[in-house]
């Protein structure tokens, strides 16, 4: 595309703001990968294996951290979508996009992995009914919310501020100090009688369990999304996208296309001070309290359920976990346990369809090459599209939420491949040199592409062989 066709207009670089009112995006990205790495692959994993594994999360985590800064860097300082940057590489990227966001996550395994927890928790034998009323629901919330970006926000941080502490309470109650040299010794990859990875495991669930450490896939370029609409940067010249119900100017026409700055000596000294307080933000809610939520969540399902039969077998293993739950303290908590997790889990679905949703409205207007466009329509309209694909994989009998779940991250897995080749390209060929991601980003990013290339050769020969 040209830039007669996606026009770049031109402004200086707003001043940046304090920490506090930065907070925000990086809540919903973890929000993201709570349902998926976090609740489920990781533990699983666990749970069947022991704590040897737990050095690949920190790396999967550590990788996304720097993916995710590099999509926030074009963001900041173009005020639009990494995914508008895309299309102005080649015109036809957005179909790909649009493709493999479908493919990778219009599985509904997160949903239906809630939906049979809460099923479990209140003794539901019909967990497609359930999980046909949590996606109903999260399309009303989706729907109802004024402004789109403030209702997935808000209800991220409040999950994250309730369920996290207690997550963690019952984790360090049962949790012996063995365990947690156990733990420790598995962040450098010294397993119960392996070294790095044990015999019988699957690659392709355990290289999916490193794409879904953190977001995955497309998810973590949905980030520019939420950078641009709580004002980061450029962003804070960026459209909002509203609720065609209940939201002011629905019919309003959005702008895809951003602005960039001038580098004046005062716009860069600003550019500066903004990405030092992103990369703190990033570190601080998505790094660290993303990691630390992931090794406790899986410590909680080795302390409870390392080497329990049955294990295997989807996700019964949540299941065992709410049970001894209940054995060593009160059957009310593991009730509990099942609840919060349950919600965890849709709450993920949740922000998984908003995201996604976001991500095919966006490429397909792309591909329409208009400046200006009704955006909250089209979203709605793919967001309420998925929600009935999603209802339908339940009613024609496809209930199996770890074999959803874990196809969805192995294609993610190949996708990020891809697109990390496509950020590199775009942070060193596109951006002004003052702007580009210094040496040691770059190294990181190549050998972030590189091993999950290995990764998904390995799959690949496990999967024909």
């Amino acid at each position: 595309m040209t830039s007669r066709t996606l026009p770049l207009g031109k402004k200086n670089l707003p001043k940046p703001l304090p920490l506090r009112k930065l907070i925000g995006p990086s809540f919903i990205i973890l929000g993201l990968g709570l349902g998926s790495g976090e609740v489920i692959l990781w533990p699983y994993l666990a749970s069947n294996f022991g704590l040897g594994i737990v050095w690949a999360m920190a790396i999967g985590i550590t990788m996304q951290f720097l993916i995710n800064m590099e999509v926030e860097r074009y963001a900041l300082v173009r005020g639009e979508s990494i995914f508008v940057g895309f299309a102005r590489m080649w015109k036809w990227l957005p179909v790909w996009f649009i493709l493999s966001t479908f493919l990778g996550f219009g599985w509904p395994g997160i949903g239906l992995a809630g939906a049979t927890l809460l099923a479990g928790a209140f003794d539901v034998e019909q967990i497609r009914i359930v999980g046909i009323v949590v996606f109903l629901t999260i399309g009303a919330i989706l729907s109802l919310g004024a402004v789109l970006y403030k209702t997935v926000e808000t209800l991220e941080k409040y999950l994250i501020i309730i369920g996290v502490p207690c997550i963690v309470i019952l984790t360090y109650w049962f949790a012996e100090p063995a365990d947690i040299v156990e733990l420790g010794r598995g962040l450098i990859g010294q397993g119960n009688g392996f070294l790095f990875l044990p015999m019988g495991i699957v690659i392709g669930q355990f290289f999916g369990a490193i794409a879904y450490a953190g977001a995955g896939g497309n998810l973590n370029l949905a980030q520019s999304f939420y950078v641009r609409d709580k004002g980061y940067g450029m962003g804070a010249y960026a459209d909002r996208i509203t609720s065609v119900i209940t939201g002011k100017g629905a019919q309003k026409k959005f702008r895809l296309t951003g602005q960039t700055f001038p580098l004046t000596k005062e716009n860069l000294r600003r550019y500066h001070q903004w990405w030092r307080t992103m990369n703190l933000e990033h570190l601080m809610i998505f790094w660290a309290l993303g990691l630390f939520t992931m090794l406790t969540l899986t410590l909680l399902a080795y302390v409870t359920v390392y080497g329990m039969e049955g294990n295997a077998q989807g996700i019964l293993f949540v299941i065992h976990e709410a049970i001894v739950i209940g054995e060593r303290t009160l059957p009310i908590i593991g009730t509990a346990f099942l609840i919060i997790t349950g919600i965890m889990l849709c709450a993920t679905q949740l922000t998984v369809l908003d995201s996604t949703s976001r991500i095919m409205t966006e490429n397909f207007l792309l591909l329409r090459r208009a400046g200006k466009v009704r955006v909250s329509a089209v979203y709605y309209a793919i967001l309420w599209i998925q929600i009935f694909f999603g209802i339908t994989v339940f009613l024609i009998g496809f209930d199996q939420p770890l074999t959803l779940i874990t196809l969805g991250a192995i294609i993610n897995a190949f996708t990020m491949f891809s697109y990390i080749g496509l950020l590199l390209w775009i942070g060193n060929r596109m951006l002004p040199n003052p702007l580009r991601p210094s040496a040691w980003r770059n190294i990181a990013l190549a050998a972030s592409f590189l091993f999950f290339g290995v990764f998904c050769v390995l799959t690949l020969i496990e999967k024909l062989s």
